[in-house]
């Protein structure tokens, strides 16, 4: 049954993301609205119907191609309801929900259609090379996307768009480093709730969670990169509290409304958290500090230490987590630079270095980092378009020196394929 009476409304625009897991359709309203959907089978079909409402736009544009829908159609229910239904190519897992209006966006409706399937269980095996010597394995996680699409700069810059290159060009230097393994939380342009991002980290054994971002500010005139990590007091500046709200409104936005930290029993609560946390917390600062460093090579920083602050994202006790703001995309120009495909790698680089350098001196046990560095050997790394003899350097910790006398070179030239040697460090 529809819930109370509401008041004639339009259904004005109707967008799709595809996931990983799932598609969503986002119904944009005229006003609020209630709803109803149920699913029909022989053929597969999912109803939606919208009490007092009515269609004006179309919805031929749609990409249905990589969906489980084959078509969506409307009709008139009742004379008053508007009455969508989609076609299936197989049954799904329906979820609806509306969302009121906001700063971004009208009225909404979203339908979540959950893919059907077996869900594969990774063990640390799964993680573990030939040798038996595991990757580490980095979670990065491009903040927002699909509906969400974070902060807007000049001339159409988003930062979901820029996030995602970011992480796809650290994934790149990542998985071309013998000992380490990137896995993108979000992979396209979609919407993850927040805690659902921790969670896909945690799924695949992650190391270590990057969160990018590249926010805006009131003021066009903020600017500079920041590294933050969790704080259990809150946040330790003005900006850090603002930036906070601003993330944590994100799951607001995606309709996955707010979760509570605190849904264990109080004193086991406590304790596991002490004790986790704790350690989790001590990584973080330290990575988030040798980023720091490194980004502040190739980018004004807003801080010079690492802030704190309640990020939503950063909230997982078991799993070493640092949010890193790449620039202000509401400065025009850092906004110039952020949607540069050139600067964007120079960013991807320096998040890399400050990781690597971090893991170089604490790899965790059973990785092969941590065998190379108990046998004393430095491995060999190909070299890939981009590559410098400095940046190799920096990247395993040896001086560019030690790099031309381990491998018997004259001059700093190299060439991509090459294989260099990597001394102890």
């Amino acid at each position: 049954m529809f819930c109370e009476a509401s008041l004639a409304a339009t259904v004005d625009g109707v967008r799709l993301w595809r996931a990983p897991d799932h598609t969503r359709l986002v119904f944009d309203l005229s006003g609020p609205v209630n709803h109803k959907i149920f699913p029909l089978d022989n053929p597969p079909r999912l109803v939606m119907d919208i009490a007092h409402s009515s269609i004006n736009t179309s919805t031929n544009g749609l990409d249905l191609s990589t969906t489980p829908v084959t078509a969506l159609r409307t009709g008139v229910k009742d004379k008053t309801d508007l009455r969508i239904v989609l076609d299936l190519k197989t049954a799904v897992r329906p979820r609806s929900f509306a969302l009121s209006k906001n700063q971004q966006y009208g009225d909404r409706l979203v339908v979540d259609l959950y893919d059907i399937g077996q869900e594969t269980v990774k063990t640390v095996k799964d993680a573990a090379g030939e040798s038996g010597n595991r990757d580490i394995i980095i979670a990065i996680d491009a903040g927002h996307g699909g509906e969400d699409p974070g902060a807007l700069g000049p001339k159409g810059i988003r930062e979901k768009q820029v996030v995602l290159a970011i992480s796809k060009e650290l994934q790149k230097l990542l998985d071309s480093t013998p000992g380490f393994r990137a896995r993108l939380v979000r992979t396209g342009d979609y919407y993850i709730p927040l805690r659902k991002r921790t969670e896909i980290a945690r799924n695949h054994r992650a190391d270590m969670f990057i969160s990018i971002h590249a926010d805006a500010f009131t003021k066009s005139s903020a600017n500079g990169a920041s590294v933050f990590a969790l704080s259990r007091r809150g946040a330790t500046s003005e900006t850090a509290r603002y930036l906070a709200s601003r993330e944590n409104q994100a799951d607001l936005i995606g309709g996955a409304g707010s979760v509570s930290l605190d849904d264990k029993d109080h004193m086991l609560a406590s304790v596991l958290l002490d004790l986790s946390m704790t350690a989790t917390l001590s990584s973080s600062l330290e990575v988030g500090a040798e980023v720091l460093r490194s980004i502040g090579g190739v980018a004004r920083l807003h801080k010079k230490h690492v802030e704190q602050a309640g990020f939503v994202v950063l909230k997982s006790p078991d799993i070493p987590s640092i949010l890193v703001e790449t620039g202000f995309i509401s400065n025009p120009k850092e906004a110039r630079q952020l949607s540069d495909r050139s600067y964007q790698q120079k960013m991807a680089r320096a998040i890399f270095n400050g990781v690597n350098r971090y893991f170089e001196k604490a790899p965790p046990a059973g990785t092969l980092l941590a065998a190379r560095k108990t046998m004393g050997g430095g491995g060999v790394h190909v070299i890939a378009r981009g590559d410098t003899l400095s940046d190799i350097a920096v990247r395993y910790n040896v001086s560019v020196e030690d790099l031309l006398r381990h491998n018997g070179l004259n001059s700093t030239r190299i060439r991509v394929g090459q294989r260099l040697k990597i001394p102890a460090s």
